[in-house]
């Protein structure tokens, strides 16, 4: 009997121990799936970008992509704002110095308000300017050589057109140098003897050619080439004021008024229209990703059309082969994560033997606990290193952060290539002003200046509505010219009666 029951007790002892080791070996099971599953995991969020996460019940992907929506609403709202201020605030520095240059001017130097008698060769009807002239001569002379002026604006534009849409830029250049020469050489030589002259400042002849000449070559170098981002914005003013400052000095009265209005025009058909030239212009330097030659844009970012062409596909094919080598890298991290996993598991098979302790269980149920929170804490800290932008040893999330860059590699070249506002409309603009000045009405002056800002505005909020090329003239010349003639015809007579009866507001 004794026998009998050592044997039962023995034999319990032996099914005790094979079912301890039954548990045990499935809670290592159970350890090594959720690793393997883990490591999965991670490799196809490597290989693939998808998640290794369970996927959340269809009320939760509704929040989700509630939430998202919702986000993305509230940032490009942010964004229009944020694009309205800020290039606002970019433009009223470059086209309130253009103005102030030439109101300042004409304010000191008479030589720009004095009609001589010489005019443009575009202006052959000029009878206007005279005493005893009645109102038909004016407006049919008036609006004879603004037609006449259009004309050779708009002839001189499609050639510049064609020139571009067949590729000859060498010519385009040429002539874009040979006007800046003009600009940059003789006008400012000639403003810069009429302001002597006005100043009453002696200067030998030595010192001015050393003057114009290091004046007009850093000019062109930074306008037609290489040069900090002021320097080209400074140069791009100064020349716009010379040029508002030659029409007002060889443009009769009625005619530059007339010119005004008819450029307003003008504008709008040339970047509206379908077919208009300037808008073609500007889809086909879109669509050839080029950007339109700096002689000819204000921008408040410097893009050398030179370097953008050479390294525009330097940069697609670094790309493409940061792409490739992406690909092969996540390819062998997920082989060598399978192999390490293979590895892991063989050794740990191989090892199974003793499992006969009850220590050994509990050892493994802690380690299990460890492995699970230690998980939950990798990944944790994973996430937010991610989120941190700190680069670490981690495939994840390199790939995650190189995905990032390219995402936002657009949107800050988007950022850097800033403004941009055609010099024509500087010219108008300064000519407006100066227009108004020459009259000695203060009132007029500063009403055509806060009419200009507040149509730029205007233009740079429909910018930001509807993301095209919009036309910049047209808002703020007519603002402009409602402006002046009101303030010259109502505003200005209305004060001077309350000045006379010594009335003050």
């Amino acid at each position: 009997m004794n026998s009998e029951e050592d044997e039962a007790t023995e034999r319990t002892r032996l099914m005790t121990s094979h079912v301890e080791n039954m548990h045990a070996r499935r809670d290592y099971q159970e350890i090594e799936t959720g690793n393997n599953q883990a490591e999965n995991g991670r490799v196809n969020s490597t290989c693939t970008g998808e998640d290794a996460e369970t996927r959340p019940n269809p009320r939760q992907e509704r929040r989700e992509s509630r939430n998202r929506t919702s986000s993305e609403n509230a940032e490009e709202e942010e964004e229009t704002l944020q694009y309205g201020a800020k290039h606002v605030i970019m433009l009223f520095v470059p086209v309130t110095l253009c103005m102030l240059v030439v109101v300042a001017t004409i304010s000191s130097v008479t030589f720009y308000t004095k009609k001589s008698g010489t005019y443009l060769i575009y202006t052959p009807f000029h009878d206007a300017d005279k005493p005893g002239a009645d109102t038909g001569t004016k407006v049919w002379q008036s609006l004879a050589n603004a037609m006449i002026l259009l004309g050779v604006v708009v002839f001189m534009t499609i050639v510049l057109i064609l020139l571009y849409k067949y590729r000859c830029y060498k010519v385009i250049h040429g002539w874009l140098i040979v006007t800046s020469l003009l600009l940059l050489f003789l006008f400012s030589y000639l403003y810069l003897g009429v302001v002597l002259q006005a100043h009453n400042v002696p200067m030998d002849y030595i010192t001015v050619a050393l003057l114009m000449w290091n004046f007009g070559v850093v000019g062109m170098i930074c306008v037609h080439w290489k040069g900090p981002l002021i320097l080209q914005q400074a140069y791009l003013i100064i020349i716009c004021a010379l040029m508002s400052l030659i029409f007002i000095k060889y443009l009769p009265d009625w005619t530059l008024w007339v010119v005004l209005g008819v450029m307003v025009i003008w504008d709008l058909v040339a970047v509206l229209c379908p077919k208009g030239p300037l808008r073609i212009l500007v889809e086909t330097a879109q669509e050839r990703r080029e950007p339109i030659f700096p002689a000819l844009i204000y921008s408040s970012t410097v893009i050398y059309q030179s370097i953008l062409g050479v390294e525009g596909d330097g940069d697609e094919k670094d790309g493409k082969s940061k792409k490739k080598k992406k690909k092969t890298e996540t390819k062998e991290n997920g082989q060598n994560q399978n192999t390490h996993g293979a590895t892991n598991r063989e050794n740990h098979e191989d090892d199974d033997g003793g499992f006969s302790d009850e220590s050994v269980v509990q050892g493994f149920r802690r380690n299990r606990d460890d492995q699970l929170s230690s998980s939950i804490e990798n990944q944790n800290a994973r996430s937010a290193v991610s989120a941190l932008g700190i680069p670490g040893n981690d495939p994840e999330g390199e790939s995650q952060a190189r995905t990032t860059r390219d995402r936002q590699g657009p949107e800050e070249e988007e950022e850097e290539r800033g403004v941009k506002l055609g010099l024509g409309d500087f010219i108008f603009y300064s000519v407006l002003v100066g227009k108004a000045s020459s009259y000695g009405d203060w009132n007029t002056t500063l009403a055509c200046f806060v009419a200009i800002l507040i149509g730029l505005c205007f233009t740079l909020l429909l910018l930001a509505i509807f993301k095209k090329a919009l036309p910049a003239l047209p808002i703020s010349i007519t603002f402009g010219l409602v402006f002046n003639f009101a303030t010259s015809e109502l505003v200005q007579p209305f004060m001077d009666s309350l000045a006379s009866e010594q009335v003050y507001i």
